[in-house]
């Protein structure tokens, strides 16, 4: 029983060291190493034609700042096209929707979905296959894009081996709680170091579906959007990876978004993120461990690491939990001191290379005032350990019973025109 016990054990800890080593060697790249960012000095090209997909259900708070921000754009007017796929609203969406495209014909699209698979996803999918450009944005309804921002997405798809594109992504409602504060450190710490160590690197940048932008192309050849994808922008990610499409990260490329302002949203925000990767992590494991002799070994390591974030909550809850049991079976000290010591280890110095992960962005960010925060996160760390396990364990069990997952959309706080209380 102590074997059983003390295997799985050493397994968890080594899955968690080695967590905790991409930590700091992601924090020291972007504190000493070369910073890659070869798109970024693009000023004046022959810009392409352009469409903006913007999901949207029940958005009537955000969808006319949205609109009003990718409007203002200094893209050519006649080379985009914003198309808002209204998912089934029961709000004023509609009608604000029907009456920018009254005022901009041409230039704001919408699309009413009355029918089909509810969700993001789902909207995607449907309407990617009437695009005919072979740029295509994708914005989350309440994000608010600078007037340089869409010039800044598309100039990496001149390079024909780009398959994707990702923007950085700054909460603009951070002075309205702590929750909200800590999760502006949070980002800086996932844009600021892990995205853009990811990029100088050379690994797997994530795409992600709120500010970015994927080839027609590219997305054609991997099958397109997957309508029953929980976390799309990661399923999309891999498929790209593993057919060989290169994602990349655009740091200086930053869009404006609301976090959440409660812990309730947070949660469930926290658990839809961990179902979707969990989701993820089930598909493309596999195929991408197979594609190691296509691609590069440092690639498919950190594919494989990025898949497996959100397992990493539920493994060390377990590794407590083993390490406790040793300890009352009668386990002897000089032999179970080493897994013991091995997990506690993990809970100082791993939330240790977490901190100094956000520590850095905020270094970089240029505003060091926000370090005071950090012993805070916490209490952040907790709640994401118990809200990614209860989601990952509520997964299974409904995987088991072959009941269907849905999407969550994450609750909105701006007014209607805009305010927020949040970034000058």
């Amino acid at each position: 029983m102590r074997t059983a016990l003390l295997i799985p054990l050493f397994v968890i800890v080594g899955i968690v060291a080695i967590y905790t080593i991409r930590h700091y060697i992601f924090t020291l790249n972007r504190l000493f190493g070369t910073q890659r960012q070869p798109y970024v000095d693009i000023g004046t090209a022959q810009w392409p034609p352009v469409t903006i997909l913007v999901p949207a259900h029940n958005e009537e708070q955000v969808i006319g700042g949205m609109l009003d921000a990718l409007l203002g754009s200094d893209y050519p007017a006649e080379r985009l096209s914003i198309v808002v796929i209204n998912d089934r609203s029961t709000d004023g969406t509609r009608e604000i929707l029907d009456d920018y495209a009254r005022r901009f014909p041409g230039r704001v699209k919408p699309r009413h979905r009355t029918g089909g698979r509810p969700g993001k996803a789902a909207a995607l999918a449907e309407l990617s296959g009437e695009v005919e450009t072979e740029v295509i944005l994708v914005f989350d309804a309440d994000y608010l894009p600078g007037a340089g921002l869409i010039k800044q997405l598309v100039a990496p798809f001149f390079d024909p081996e780009v398959g994707a594109v990702m923007g950085r992504v700054v909460p603009l409602n951070l002075n309205r709680t702590l929750l909200t504060r800590l999760l502006d450190l949070e980002r800086s710490g996932g844009y600021q170091v892990d995205q853009q160590a990811r990029m100088n690197l050379g690994l797997v940048p994530q795409y992600g579906g709120t500010v970015g932008g994927v080839r027609r192309s590219a997305l054609l050849a991997v099958g397109g959007w997957r309508a029953d994808a929980l976390a799309e922008d990661t399923d999309m990610t891999y498929r790209l990876i593993v057919a060989g499409w290169q994602v990349v990260y655009q740091n200086r490329s930053e869009c404006y978004e609301e976090v959440p302002e409660n812990w309730p949203t947070r949660i469930r925000q926290i658990k839809r993120w961990a179902r979707g990767h969990n989701q993820a992590l089930v598909s493309f494991g596999w195929p991408l461990l197979k594609s190691v002799r296509r691609l590069p070994a440092t690639v498919v390591f950190d594919g494989l690491l990025l898949l497996g974030v959100f397992a990493v909550g539920p493994l060390l809850l377990i590794g407590f939990g083993l390490a406790t049991a040793l300890y009352y079976v009668g386990f002897p000290i000089e032999y179970g001191i080493l897994p013991v010591l091995g997990v506690a280890t993990y809970s100082t110095l791993g939330n240790f290379a977490a901190f100094f992960e956000v520590a850095t962005a905020a270094r970089l960010d240029g505003s060091r005032n926000r370090i005071r925060l950090l012993p805070f996160l916490m209490f952040g760390f907790l709640v994401s350990l118990t809200s990614v396990s209860v989601a990952t364990v509520t997964q299974m069990v409904q995987s088991l019973r072959g009941e269907d997952h849905h999407w969550e959309k994450t609750e909105r706080y701006r007014n209607g025109n805009g305010g927020t209380g949040g970034r000058p």
